[in-house]
């Protein structure tokens, strides 16, 4: 088994793909794939890749997919990784020239490895500036709920995650479109996994106007459900959490109610995932539906 697997969903990047590669030939640890999952580029990618493999530079391996969903191709992804560890590296992003040693390292370090889903440090623009915050301590282990809610962390975060428990926690591929990936990390983290977070630099985040994760381009009405899934987690899963951001749980409360009306005045049926199950939290959106109603007129 290889320490890590490199792992880059594209679509019709093959204008930024080549960043990701010299990024990947700058590594200073050198024992890893670069998997690429293709969700169906009509561009040039798939020659592009293919003379990269001829130069026979770095491992890489590529597949194809039917164009379906970055969540998909993510899923596809891990099935296919032979890393012990998965770096999912965006096909518009760069990584320092350390990142890999610095996080195997660490990595061979740890104590308790099955206790952990993985590493995860600090983005960077390419100006230098961290993106975000930095976490209270240098190195912090817990889980990633902790650190959210607790510690207030915010902002683009990157590392290294453990394949075996990825394939784990799949993104859920019947809810169409959108899915937030925090759906993910925070199912996770309740089955008790942590993570070590470090403030150590990782990634250069370059931001991408067309990326589906950029906040101006998650249209409510068209991701409505995997909002409604995300707000659903918060205020029904996230329970225990209630204490350290109470306010943070009523927001989500109004914009479950909001994303239940969108889909109900379009026909659609609620999923069973989406139906709020405590009575806590039952209550909360409940209390919430006059405000809700009013910001959704």
């Amino acid at each position: 088994m290889l320490p890590f697997t490199v792992m880059t969903p594209t679509f019709n990047r093959a204008t930024t793909l080549p960043r990701v590669y010299e990024s990947l030939l700058a590594q200073d640890f050198k024992d890893f794939e670069w998997l690429i999952v293709d969700d169906g580029s009509t561009d040039h990618t798939k020659s592009l890749v293919e003379s990269w493999i001829n130069e026979q530079k770095i491992k890489i391996r590529y597949v194809w997919q039917e164009n379906q969903h970055k969540k998909v191709a993510f899923n596809h992804g891990v099935r296919e990784a032979k890393g012990e560890l998965l770096v999912a590296l965006d096909s518009d992003d760069t990584m320092c020239y350390d990142a890999l040693k610095h996080m195997w390292s660490i990595w061979l370090s740890l104590e308790n490895k099955e206790n952990y889903i993985g590493i995860t440090g600090l983005c960077a623009r390419p100006t230098g500036e961290v993106v975000g915050d930095k976490y209270p301590q240098d190195k912090m282990s817990l889980n990633s709920l902790d650190m959210y809610f607790k510690y207030k962390v915010r902002g683009e975060k990157f590392g290294c995650l453990q394949t075996a428990v990825l394939r784990q926690f799949p993104f859920p591929e019947d809810i169409q479109g959108f899915v937030p990936e925090s759906l993910v990390w925070r199912a996770i983290a309740r089955a008790g996994y942590k993570t070590l977070f470090i403030n150590h630099i990782y990634r250069i985040y370059f931001e991408s106007g067309d990326s589906l994760s950029h906040e101006g381009n998650i249209n409510a009405e068209k991701h409505a459900l995997g909002l409604l899934l995300l707000a659903k987690d918060m205020v029904n899963d996230c329970l225990p959490w209630f204490r350290y951001q109470p306010k943070e749980f009523i927001k989500a409360a109004i914009r479950y109610n909001r994303f239940v009306r969108i889909l109900k005045k379009r026909g659609d049926t609620i999923p069973p995932q989406a139906q709020l199950t405590h009575w806590q939290a039952k209550l909360l959106v409940g209390m919430t539906a006059p405000v809700a109603y009013f910001l959704y007129k």
